[in-house]
């Protein structure tokens, strides 16, 4: 996708520290916060997914969340108002979602177009359009295995806002296959689901995204 910088280490999976596009003149994205997503079984956790989120840092950012200027991370945990502000936020955006334990395409589908559903019907925005764009999407996942350090990543273009999606799947030895969606509710919704705040999909990331946010919003509120 672009050049690689320094990198983060999650459950051993690097991340790189930034992303440069190589196409289209996208600015670089930054790694604003990490983490897991797993479940525990009789007091064993299993980790499912390694996670990194990537957002253009710049000064549009930082004005679009000024609100929270000088607010902990504890106290940007418990603001949902914070998190949906993340979603609505007028910059180039990308999730990184790197396999750690493999899973059919299949379960990760479902589990997607389930959580991205209940989350429309509950604002009152799920409709035709909508079933169809997440009948696309499972689709998609359908056929593809997901072995440990498979990758999707979900690219939201900074152009459309929060318009439209482009989810990528690499495997070892395969070449990337991608889709596009162009459904607003859809693509705010599949963002909600990992910027959600306390109904995120990986508490882990949701905490690693505080702790950077309060620390990058302290230091602009000091110029």
């Amino acid at each position: 996708m672009g050049s690689e910088t320094e990198t983060v280490t999650v459950e051993g999976i690097p991340f790189p520290a930034e992303i440069t596009f190589t196409a289209g003149g996208n600015p670089a994205v930054s790694l604003v916060g990490n983490g897991i997503t797993d479940i525990e079984i009789h007091f064993l956790q299993i980790k499912y997914n390694a996670i990194g989120i990537y957002l253009h840092s710049n000064d549009v950012l930082l004005d679009h969340l000024h609100g929270w200027k000088g607010k902990s991370a504890d106290e940007l945990l418990g603001d949902d108002s914070f998190f949906q502000a993340l979603v609505a936020a007028p910059v180039e955006k990308l999730f990184r979602v790197v396999v750690i334990k493999e899973i059919k395409g299949s379960q990760y589908g479902v589990q997607l177009e389930s959580s991205v559903r209940d989350r429309l019907v509950a604002a009152d925005k799920y409709d035709d359009d909508e079933e169809e764009a997440l009948e696309k999407i499972t689709d998609f996942f359908q056929a593809k295995y997901f072995k440990p350090g498979s990758v999707i990543t979900f690219h939201f273009p900074a152009t459309s806002a929060a318009g439209a999606v482009e989810i990528s799947f690499a495997t070892e030895g395969k070449d990337a296959a991608k889709m596009k969606v162009e459904n607003e509710n859809v693509a705010r919704m599949i963002q909600k689901w990992y910027l959600g705040g306390d109904s995120a999909v990986s508490p882990t990331t949701v905490r690693s995204m505080a702790d950077r946010f309060a620390a990058l919003l302290s230091a602009a509120s000091e110029f």
